[in-house]
């Protein structure tokens, strides 16, 4: 690989897009005004015209059918990417999902294989309110068949969509939409792609370890610089995926930091931030000086006005205070 180049997260979503349509012909893009429009988030902006409509679809506004129709494309053989403009719009879509896309392989005793993409934009930040600011991941973390990941960086966004695309079986994608405009360099040439299995440790540390992922890493990232300045060393871990979880990696730091604490956008009520903590306490219990901490969204329908929206979601001073209530500082 060459020297790195800046681009946002879009653009990272739309070189993957662009890399993915160029390498394999049986990959399609589906879903709503991915075409002409260039996507809800502009991440297929200009790929109408550079590959065709026969490549880029857009469809009705039918979550259920065109999920379907991913489905049986994805089982004659072709590569379908399908695009749901928001989480909140895939619940549309459930059946599909969760009863044919995750089930096929274990019903037909291994006989078929569903290798399909789908990605949504998913979280709060956008005033958007309570019609597209949910976090829903954890709802197909739930679903044995599928693997689910979320990318969280720029260079994340730009080399999971081909790993995922090369899987046989269905890959759920979440990308934050408050990420879309953030810019980051990212290595110029090669093969991009990264593991869609495994946790990251973006930062390194020795008094607690903040597990994270998707739009809340750059605030937890942000906590542990404002807990340095007190001689507090976290380590911050990016699950990526959320589907297998990577017990592995979040293990080995708490061993390292003895404390922990989950960093989550979902609902705090049979959240993601429970399961990790649970198996936090099956797996490293001995290793823990404090009880596992979580940082969640509360629990309400996120409200429109932004004072109230930032007041509802994870904070970086809502993480600094949960690190400080774990060290007892």
């Amino acid at each position: 690989m060459t020297g790195g180049r800046k681009i946002t997260y879009r653009e990272a979503v739309r070189e993957a897009l662009r890399e993915a349509l160029t390498r394999d012909e049986r990959v399609f893009l589906m879903g709503e005004d991915v075409g002409r429009y260039g996507g809800a988030y502009a991440c297929s902006m200009g790929l109408l015209a550079e590959f065709g409509e026969e490549r880029v679809r857009d469809t009705p506004l039918s979550e259920s059918g065109f999920v379907g129709a991913g489905i049986g494309a994805a089982l004659g053989g072709m590569r379908p990417i399908v695009e749901i403009m928001t989480v909140n719009f895939s619940l549309l879509a459930l059946d599909q999902i969760v009863n044919n896309a995750a089930t096929l392989r274990h019903m037909s005793g291994g006989q078929l294989s569903v290798p399909l993409v789908i990605r949504m934009a998913t979280g709060a930040g956008r005033q958007l309110a309570a019609q597209h600011s949910h976090s829903l991941e954890c709802w197909y973390a739930h679903v044995p068949g599928l693997k689910v990941v979320a990318p969280a960086t720029v260079a994340d966004a730009r080399g999971m969509l081909w790993t995922a695309l090369c899987d046989p079986d269905p890959v759920v994608i979440f990308e934050h939409a408050a990420l879309y405009n953030d810019e980051s360099e990212v290595a110029a040439g090669g093969d991009l792609a990264v593991d869609i299995a495994s946790a990251a440790v973006r930062r390194q540390g020795t008094d607690a370890t903040l597990v994270t992922y998707g739009g809340s890493l750059k605030k937890s990232l942000a906590a542990a610089e404002v807990l340095a300045k007190d001689g507090i060393s976290c380590e911050v871990v990016d699950l990526r995926s959320l589907r297998p979880l990577d017990d592995r990696t979040i293990m080995a730091s708490v061993a390292k930091t003895h404390r922990a604490i989950v960093v989550d956008e979902g609902w705090r009520t049979g959240s993601l931030a429970a399961e990790i903590g649970t198996r936090t306490m099956e797996q490293a219990f001995f290793d823990l000086d404090a009880p596992v901490g979580r940082v969640c969204s509360a629990e309400v329908p996120i409200p429109y006005p932004k004072h109230l929206e930032t007041a509802a979601t994870p904070q970086v001073d809502g993480i600094v205070a949960a690190v400080r209530g774990a060290l007892r500082r």
